[in-house]
């Protein structure tokens, strides 16, 4: 077993350090169902030294904030990479509900540490542009079927913000196993999105 001195004669710099140590911790939150490693843990399956970490972080708090940014950008990355450009608004939206949805199942531990405070208060997380793109996406998404017609003409970011809720909580008791057919049925998923998308849908639009 490696001593502190040791480890301590590890290299700082490992390629692009700053990447290592977020991929690594990545890596380790996918693996280990949560985020309870520490700093010199992700330090020594990166091997470098374990101080080399708080050349960029800080303290833990400040890496979980970035895996949490992360998360976001690689939500808005599965949104749009959902849409079909020749989809209207309604199409559009279903199919994010669906990605959103898909991301969460695909990383579940990634998506709970995006909306949790051991990342950062909500004001530092969530007012960030990077974690605001994915909403501004489906704000983007309900302006534009206003425009068509096909999106009743409310405030967008009141519907973005039922949206987000929605999803958010179906998503939740997706990934915790909560859908259970027995109470909710066998396509709970669908009709909850339907009923989501029936109140949004401009009524004039059959």
């Amino acid at each position: 077993m490696a001593s502190d001195a040791d480890t301590e004669q590890k290299p700082y710099h490992h390629g692009d350090l700053r990447r290592t140590i977020i991929e690594t911790a990545l890596d380790m939150l996918q693996e280990q169902k949560g985020w309870q490693f520490t700093l010199r843990e992700v330090a020594r399956r990166a091997e470098v030294s374990h101080s080399a970490p708080y050349r960029h972080f800080p303290d833990k708090t400040a890496l979980l904030h970035e895996l949490a940014l992360i998360g976001f950008d690689r939500l808005r990355d599965a949104l749009l990479t959902a849409l079909d450009p020749a989809a209207d608004a309604p199409a559009h939206l279903t199919a994010l509900a669906y990605a959103h949805m898909g991301f969460g199942a695909a990383n579940p531990d990634l998506y709970r540490l995006m909306f949790n405070t051991d990342a950062g208060e909500a004001s530092d997380i969530h007012l960030d542009p990077r974690t605001q793109a994915p909403f501004q996406l489906v704000i983007d998404v309900l302006e534009r079927g206003q425009r068509e017609g096909t999106i009743r003409s409310r405030s967008a970011l009141g519907q973005a913000t039922a949206c987000w809720a929605h999803l958010h909580g179906l998503t939740m008791l997706a990934i915790d196993g909560r859908l259970v057919p027995e109470k909710v049925g066998d396509h709970a998923v669908e009709d909850a999105l339907a009923t989501l998308q029936e109140g949004l849908l401009n009524i004039s639009v059959d």
